[in-house]
């Protein structure tokens, strides 16, 4: 629908090891977030993401998307091969519990 291509099953990428990385700020990680999500925000990205396997799945996520999508395509432009823009935490949340 809407040209937006194939849904991603968040739960089966979580079963084969994907991460979660939520590129909110610190403070709003903190008042909610995705039990076992990583924390970085989107400024400090490009700094940590070595610290990831470019082989493991990463699923992206934020408050609204937007930040979202800018972190998967910072992680693309540095050789991560298999990176989600999961959206809102709490959309991805129900997204991964269904």
């Amino acid at each position: 629908m809407l040209g937006l291509g194939p849904s991603t099953n968040y739960a089966d990428l979580l079963s084969k090891g994907a991460k979660i990385i939520d590129v909110r700020t610190s403070s709003e990680f903190r008042n909610g977030h995705i039990e076992g999500s990583i924390n970085i925000p989107l400024q400090e990205l490009s700094k940590k993401a070595d610290k990831f396997s470019r082989d493991v799945p990463i699923i992206t996520c934020c408050a609204s998307g937007i930040r979202s999508a800018s972190a998967k395509r910072v992680l693309k432009s540095m050789g991560f091969r298999e990176v989600y823009n999961g959206g809102s935490w709490q959309t991805l949340k129900d997204r991964i519990r269904n």
